[in-house]
Order: structure tokens, then sequence, then C-alpha cells
């Protein structure tokens, strides 16, 4: 049977690069917390029978968190060979505290000391020896980005899984206490699993509560538990969880004292660029200005010069390939669906990759020096502001890339109202898939201006916050936002292998969905607008897409695009965005995207992109809903809002847009109107008083 090490260790410890290097595998690597939100699992690098799994960052095994309670019943329930405990050399006080904890679940454990590179050039010395010995387990320096010291810790983990000899049981408290856990112990010995003894223990001394269900101790024995916890809360004057957290930190503070040497510095350069970059009055204009530069190169210049090299490229494949097929006397069918069907159609959301290889390169460098977890902290008061919590950033961030890791990532929030709310306003902020149509409708109708991509990201974000008030004054979702709490990491200059493997990663996914999913609903839209239902072939409008589109027409018409062509495009983007781009195409019979000036004004256009953007998101992501949101029930109220707000705020949009052009106030105007006080009244409104008892 093969061997299983768990990975586990704090957030920003190096983990998830660790992982990497020790498995070859390639998962993001990020500075803040949530990136790993499940545990994944590799092969270790010269141990075929060896598995490793990635557990998510966490500081304690506590289940105040979601990862908390993944790492946990993993640990419990899974009973791995051996833990691998990543610490941070440079913050080893902190990282120690889950040390103690793992130590004590009653698995073996080998510690692997990361960035000792990084405590070095601090000027920290540690004593190895000493400090392994104290915790009575293997100690064995490391640096995963430099993959230094990882065949010593691969050897060392192996060994130790393979040898089954588990610790000694963690850090030893006061005699006080240590004398009621024996007391514990003795009335849940007969209950409780002899491997987790220890563990199991201290967390029903701390009261825990899913501890306690899981023994269903009968109730006599509950009542002197509670009695031997009690008397220990009256002698210390503290309740019993903060006793053992004081009491860990006691003996932590001892070993470090012993095995660890500090060197004291000064302001660091990472110090001198925060006082910038964090400042209370700068950062939010900072941020603003970096995003609209990102953007700005992305779209309007190295990506748009690339993206318009490659539209000419698949343009020219388009000619050649229609030539070789009537040169072979293919069928009129044939060549349609070869031609103005698979190559146009997916050759049109092609023909965006440079602009979205731009805009991952400038989003991974941002990441890995560190600068967006400065962000997600800023950003928490502003959240608040909004109802929502800090660490609802750091969902929106994710699915700037991608919405389905994005929603998976809002179980970092503790509050589960606040969690629900977060899930249905993360896809507002527009993902990778998104960005062709960005770039269509700013290309085609706006002169490449990079100002569209940029207004339809901060409408995005805008309708996050509004939502956020909206959604929090309902009684089923009203509460106060929870704490945030995050570990900002130094600046560092970015690792090009790490930049590398992630801009990598998105654009293999991006291209793949168009070779698969897109491919296939080219072919089907082509098939659907050139037969009738008599399946014989026809022209467009009497097509079995055009009746279909028919019917979904009037629902657009106040928004701007009310032909069936726009409407059916739009169906095509619950699949996959990318879709929209390549339905047009093929439902023009474009051979580029210059003609689309003749299906929109300016207007309709930048209307149908805002719909686009803000409604349903693609069916990968509504699965992520509805895996997270647990609930049939709330997966369609999220679908439901969230394709209700895109409908009114593009009918405000469009119908205002007109007003202001043609001066006549009609009956749609009105309607507008009406909806825009109705938001306002959604907006400002009291919220519900808590219930009294």
């Amino acid at each position: 049977m093969a061997v299983s090490i768990a990975l586990a260790g704090n957030p920003n410890s190096g983990k998830t690069t660790m992982f990497n290097v020790l498995t070859g595998s390639s998962q993001y690597v990020g500075n803040r917390p949530g990136v790993t939100v499940e545990g994944k699992v590799g092969q270790m690098r010269n141990y075929p029978d060896v598995n490793v799994v990635d557990l998510p960052g966490i500081y304690s095994l506590s289940p105040y968190t979601m990862e908390e309670v993944v790492t946990r019943n993993y640990l419990i329930d899974e009973h791995p060979d051996a833990i691998i405990n990543l610490v941070d050399a440079s913050n080893i006080e902190r990282n120690l505290y889950l040390t103690t904890q793992l130590c004590e679940v009653g698995f073996p454990v080998v510690i692997a000391l990361n960035m000792m590179d990084v405590a070095e050039k601090n000027g920290d010395t540690i004593h190895i020896d000493k400090l392994s010995q104290m915790l009575g387990c293997d100690v064995i320096p490391t640096s995963a980005l430099k993959e230094k010291g990882l065949d010593e810790l691969c050897e060392a983990a192996v060994h130790a899984a393979k040898k089954g000899q588990a610790v000694f049981g963690g850090c030893r408290f006061s005699p006080r206490i240590e004398t009621a856990l024996s007391q514990i112990e003795a009335l849940i010995s007969d209950t409780a699993e002899k491997l987790h003894m220890r563990w199991f223990v201290v967390k029903v001394f701390e009261r825990d509560q899913r501890v306690m269900e899981s023994l269903n101790l009968p109730e006599d024995r509950q009542k002197k538990i509670d009695k031997i916890i009690t008397k220990c809360e009256q002698e210390f004057d503290d309740e019993s969880d903060s006793i053992i957290i004081n009491e860990r930190y006691e003996y932590i503070t001892a070993l470090v004292k012993q095995c660890v040497i500090r060197h004291e510095l000064g302001t660091t350069v990472s110090d001198k660029v925060d006082d910038v970059m964090t400042n209370r009055y700068l950062a939010l204009p900072l941020f603003i200005v970096i995003m609209c530069g990102v953007y700005y190169i992305s779209i309007q210049t190295v990506g748009g010069w690339a993206a318009g090299w490659m539209e000419q490229l698949i343009a020219a494949a388009c000619t050649a390939v229609r030539a070789l097929l009537e040169q072979a006397s293919a069928a009129d069918w044939m060549t349609g669906l070869v031609v103005d069907g698979l190559i146009s159609g997916v050759g049109a959301v092609l023909s965006f990759v440079p602009q979205l290889l731009v805009l991952f390169l400038f989003l991974a460098l941002l990441e890995d020096c560190g600068y967006m977890a400065r962000i997600a902290f800023i950003m928490d008061q502003v959240f608040r502001r909004f109802g929502l919590s800090g660490k609802s950033f750091i969902p929106l961030l994710v699915a700037s890339g991608c919405g389905v890791p994005g929603i998976m990532s809002c179980r970092t929030i503790e509050s589960e109202k606040d969690r629900k709310i977060t899930i249905m306003v993360t896809t507002f902020v527009p993902c990778g898939a998104k960005l062709p149509l960005i770039a269509l409708i700013a290309g085609s109708l706006f002169g490449n201006s990079a100002w569209i991509a940029i207004s339809v990201y901060f409408v995005g974000v805008l309708m996050v916050f509004l939502s956020g008030l909206i959604l929090k004054k309902s009684r089923a979702l009203s509460s106060d936002p929870a704490p945030f709490v995050m570990e900002m990491p130094s600046y560092h200059i970015p690792s090009a292998k790490n930049v590398a493997r992630h801009v990598w990663d998105d654009i293999r996914a991006f291209v793949i969905k168009a070779g698969t999913i897109i491919f296939l609903a080219c072919g089907i839209i082509w098939f659907l607008s050139n037969f009738a239902w008599n399946l014989r072939m026809t022209d467009a409008s009497h097509s079995i897409l055009a009746d279909i589109g028919g019917l979904l027409a009037p629902l657009f018409r106040p928004l701007g695009f009310g032909q069936w062509q726009p409407a059916v495009a739009t169906l095509t983007g619950i699949a996959a965005k990318e879709n929209i781009v390549s339905s047009l195409n093929v439902l023009y019979g474009w051979e580029g995207t210059e003609n689309i000036s003749s299906v929109f004004t300016p207007l309709s256009g930048y209307a149908f992109l805002m719909f686009n953007m803000l409604c349903s998101p693609c069916v990968a992501a509504i699965g992520a809903i509805r895996r997270e949101m647990g609930s049939l029930r709330w997966t369609l109220f999220a679908l439901g809002y969230q394709t209700g707000l895109a409908y009114v705020v593009t009918f405000i949009l469009y119908q205002t847009g007109i007003f202001i052009q043609t001066g006549q106030f009609q009956i749609t105007t009105a309607v507008a109107v009406l909806l825009a006080a109705g938001a306002l009244y959604l907006i400002f409104r009291r919220a519900p008083q808590p219930k009294t008892v």
C-alpha cells in the first residue's frame, strides 16, 4: 500500500511551494490565506510509493475556519503515516504553535524548517539539534524556493512514516493542568481512540464542541469532566481554551529562548515600501493606478498589438483552409462547418490569448512579490463599510483569473452569511474568460480603448459593494462582518519559475477550453444556425437557432440588443463565457471582428458587454456555487440575483444613454427611473433590527 504523508503548516510558510517541488506538481502559489482550500495529492519525487497530501494553510487545529476543519478531519479520520510540518524559520514562534498541536495528534512528525535562507539573511541562528531534541522529532533546515534540503526532508519523512513511531506528545503543561488532563483521560480512555488520546484529552479540556459530540459521553461523565475543567478555570481565573493557549506560548517562549539567537533588525526595505503602499491616503489611489496600467498594457499596447497579429493569422488560416476544401470539391456544408464554424469560432477566442498572457503575467508578478497581500489588508477597511469581511477580497482577487477557484476560496470566510454573500458577488469581477468579449467590444467599437476594460472592472467591483449593502439588509443574510486577520509577507523579487508556472497553467486551461467546450459549441451553433427544423440547409434567418433566439430576443430589446443573434450568443455563454465571441463570429459569418460595428452601436455594444459581465456565470462556476452553497435553493437564489441585477443595471444604463442621445422621455425611460429608485431604496434602507427574546 502507498505511504501517505500530510503536509501541514501556516499560511505564507511556503507550503504550496514545498508541495510543488516535492511532487513536481503545479499547484498555484500565493501570498494570502485560502490559496489551498482543499487537500491536494501528489507523488513524492524519487519515491513512487509515497503520496504527499497538501493540506490547507492553518494557524491551529481549532475548528474556527473551514481550512482548520478540513485539516483536522483529514488527520483524525484518514490517518496519514506521517506529517511534514512546515515551519517558517524567520517567524518561528508563531509557527511552533501549530507544531505543538500536531505533535499531540499521535503521528510521526518531521519538521521542515523552511525559509532558512531568510532567517540566516536576517542574522538569526537556530540550533537545529537542540530544537530537534526538545521537540522529540527530526528537524530539517530547508528552502523550498531555492530547493535546498529537500532530499534530506524526503528521506526523513519516508523513514518516519515507515517506522511509525509517534513523537512524545507535544508540549507539557504546568503540573496543575497535567493533573486535570490525566483525570479527563481516565474518563474518556474507553471512548477516545488511543492513537489520538493526548489530542482528545486537550480538546475536551478546551471544551471543543465537535470533539465532545464525537465522543458521545454519558451524562454523568460529562458532569465530572465539566467539574474538573471549571475548577481549573476558577484557579487560573480564565477560560479553559485561553489557559491552554497561554500554556502553549509559555512553552514555545522557553523553547525559542534556548534554541534561537535573534539578530535585531532595524527598518527594512519592505517596511519603507509599505510606508507608501499601505498609506491610508495613497494605498487605494496607487492600487487603482496599478490596475489601470495593467489593463492598459494588456488591452491597448503589447497585448493589443499581438492580438491583431493573431487575428490576421487566423483569418489567413480560414482563407487557406477554405481554398483547400474547395479544391478538394468538399461539400458546402463541410466547408461551412470547418471554416465558418470551427476555425473561425475557435480562432476568434484564441486571437485574444496574447492579451490574456500579458494580463496573467502582470497579476502573477503582483501576487508573487507580495503586493496583493497588502491589497487584501487595505481593502478590509473598505469592505467593512459595505457590510463585508476583508476576506471577501481574496475570492474577488482569485476570480480575476477564474471564477471557480474564486468561489471555492470563499471557504476562508468564517461567517456563513458573509460567505454566501461573497459567493453571490464573486463572479461580478471579470475573469480571464470574459476578456475576449471585453477586448472585442473595446477594439471594434471604442478604438481599442483600455478604458472600456478598466470601466468594466470597476463596475464589477462597484456591484460587489452595492450588493453587499443590499444583501446585508435582508433578514436572511444580516450579520456583523467577520474579523480579518492575515500575515503580510516581506516584499521580494518574484520567482521566475513560480510566475511562469502560474501564467502557463492559466493559459493552458484557456486553450484547452477553447479546444474542447468551445470547439464543440461552435460546431453545434453552426449546425443550428444553418439548418431548419426539417434538417435542410437554409440561411441563418430561417434556422433552428433563429427560432430559438426569436423567443429570447424581445427580453433583451430594452437592453439594446434585441436581435436573435446576440440573444443566442448570451445563452451560449452559460457553457463558457468565451463562447459569446465565437458564437457571434459563427452566427454573423465573420472571419475577424471588424464587422461588429454593423451590429452594435457603442451604447448597445457596451450594454451587451455589461449584461454578460454581470449575469449568471458559466456552468463550471454554477457547479462551484452549488457545492459551496450546499443548497439548491440558495444556488437558484444566487443565479437569480446575479441575472436580475445584470438586467436591471443594463436596462438603466441603456435607457439612460438613449435619453441623453435623443432627449425623448419614453415609457422605458420611466421604467428605468423606477428601477433606479427601487435600487436606491434597497441600498439606503435601514437594516433589520435583531429579534429580541
